[in-house]
């Protein structure tokens, strides 16, 4: 057995980059010529193998990310469910929740007392009230969604923020949500950070100057943290986002 086969004895045939493979090859093979490789040099040949591979990987853009998470919230299934119910620690202490159904009743809770909502709706954008309907009915469709959301705004400064509410802080449909990232993914002012622990963080700027920085895992679509950075520092991890039948309590 030569030492090429050995290597994939030991760690299977890789699909590295077929130049990357090429100098791999040739490296070993004038080695053979002075001298066999002894079976200690194996893990190396392998290693060499593995960092070509990871070189020459392509990077991954922001846009491509947001495409991603727009694909897998599009996939989730029909919302069931009594309540809509998010359930959020702030800061790393405070734990906040909400519930709210279909016919506009709701309930917070802060600290573990549950408060029923009353004199406005439990959702809203860039302080106006939305109801369950009006959230419902939200194009599926990322321009017509975006030219809707941007007249309810006072400011196109609040743009990414509205939609990126849609994300996680509304019971917003799939085909919304899915409208939503791809909104976003064509906003130049949405910004990719690359890899977080633990999913993909994005960024933009509101208008009094705070970066808000959202954390989004894409192959769940789910959206796990959310942090702003300026006047008013502040950070919320999300624990709960979707439908149940479990109420408050």
């Amino acid at each position: 057995m030569d030492d090429l086969e050995r290597v994939k004895e030991l760690y299977g045939t890789p699909q590295p980059d077929p130049h990357a493979q090429a100098r791999v090859w040739r490296r070993v093979t004038a080695r053979r010529r002075r001298r066999r490789l002894s079976w200690l040099m194996v893990p190396v040949v392998a290693a060499a193998v593995a960092l070509a591979f990871v070189v020459h990987e392509p990077p991954v853009s922001g846009r491509s990310v947001l495409l991603a998470a727009a694909t897998s919230a599009a996939s989730w299934p029909a919302a069931e469910g009594t309540y809509w119910h998010i359930k959020k620690v702030r800061d790393r202490s405070e734990v906040t929740e909400l519930w709210a159904t279909r016919d506009g009743r709701a309930w917070t809770s802060d600290g573990g007392r549950v408060s029923p909502v009353s004199g406005r709706s439990a959702f809203s954008m860039a302080g106006r009230d939305l109801t369950f309907e009006q959230i419902q009915s939200l194009p599926a469709d990322p321009a017509a969604l975006k030219e809707r959301v941007a007249a309810m705004l006072p400011s196109q400064g609040l743009l990414a923020d509205a939609l990126s509410g849609l994300l996680w802080t509304k019971p917003s449909p799939p085909a919304v949500r899915a409208a939503a990232y791809r909104a976003l993914a064509d906003l130049p002012e949405v910004r990719y950070l690359g890899a977080s622990t633990p999913g993909e963080a994005f960024s933009y700027v509101l208008p009094d100057g705070t970066r808000r920085t959202l954390v989004i895992d894409p192959a769940t679509s789910q959206v796990l943290s959310c942090t702003d950075s300026g006047p008013s520092p502040r950070t919320e991890r999300v624990i709960e986002a979707g439908w149940t039948d479990r109420g408050p309590r």
